[in-house]
């Protein structure tokens, strides 16, 4: 049985929570969309997670440029401003009484077709705005276990990597693929062989003491990532971002990897080879230093 990034601990709570759609709160089993919403029917839209900490959703303007940022992108006006959409996810907060331990799922697609077509121009309804947050405590685990797919992280005349769209399908394949070589997550490789990402979080090695991680062409924008490697050269710690290959990934004296949700976790075994039998020492001092900055961030 594979563990995860995403495991965390059952909280009946969630069974009540109300869902917002369109700046309306609906119970969790009323919380419909349309059939012919462009999300459902073709992918086409952006997201962010989002954790609230002790009444502090953590590193929010840094969340709500990427959105912003990836819905320009695909040339898709949400209609809302970014302060908008800030109180939108604080009116569902309150309207939950939550206050910390939340993972937010912030969703924005084009809105509603009036037919099944992928152009922009059947779209008949302001874009669909959904935010679901969720008690979420990350569950505690030993470490995980990776596996390389064939599946790549394709180049940015494809689909670009840095965007946090709802098309997430290269991602799943890979996921799925890992998950049938009883791994936890797949690592991926760019289209050069160089290790690029993970499925669903970013991938790190630590060789001599020095961490490193890809050069981020071929990965989301990671928030998470980007706190760890700020930290590292704050802190004495040196971070290359740069390409390497999977002969020093076999190599490496420890492995992790981060995500918004649960930040970094130890990565002890890929590809069937033993990175640690247990957290190393930089991994160690990350985490340490990562949840000093939540804290500190919380505390503002």
């Amino acid at each position: 049985m594979t563990s995860g990034t995403h495991d965390y601990l059952d909280d009946p709570r969630n069974g009540s929570i109300l869902i917002s759609i369109n700046g309306e709160l609906f119970p969790r089993d009323e919380a419909k969309v349309s059939v012919f919403d462009s999300g459902f029917m073709l992918g086409d839209g952006v997201w962010e997670g989002i954790r609230l900490h002790h009444g502090c959703l953590l590193f929010l303007n840094e969340h709500i440029e990427r959105l912003y940022e990836g819905a320009k992108f695909i040339d898709m006006d949400i209609g809302l401003s970014p302060g908008e959409m800030i109180a939108r996810i604080g009116a569902v907060l309150d309207g939950n009484g939550m206050t910390t331990d939340v993972h937010i799922r912030l969703m924005v697609t084009r809105g509603i077709k009036s037919t099944p077509y992928q152009h922009p121009k059947v779209t008949i309804t302001p874009p669909t705005v959904v935010i679901i947050p969720e008690y979420k405590v990350a569950a505690e685990g030993a470490g995980l276990n990776l596996a390389t797919v064939h599946i790549r992280r394709g180049a940015p005349d494809v689909q670009d990597p840095r965007l946090n769209s709802h098309s997430k399908l290269n991602c799943i394949q890979a996921c799925i693929q890992a998950d049938k070589m009883g791994a936890d997550e797949a690592l991926m490789l760019d289209p050069h062989g160089f290790v690029a990402t993970c499925n669903s979080t970013h991938f790190f090695i630590v060789r001599k003491g020095e961490v490193w991680t890809s050069t981020g062409r071929y990965c989301l924008a990671g928030i998470t990532r980007a706190n760890v490697l700020d930290l590292c050269r704050a802190n004495g710690i040196v971070a290359h971002e740069k390409d390497f290959s999977l002969i020093d990934v076999y190599g490496a004296d420890e492995a992790f990897v981060t995500g918004t949700f649960a930040g970094l976790i130890p990565v002890h075994d890929i590809d069937g080879r033993s990175i640690s039998s247990a957290k190393g020492p930089v991994t160690e001092r990350l985490q340490g230093l990562y949840k000093d900055l939540c804290e500190r961030e919380a505390a503002k």
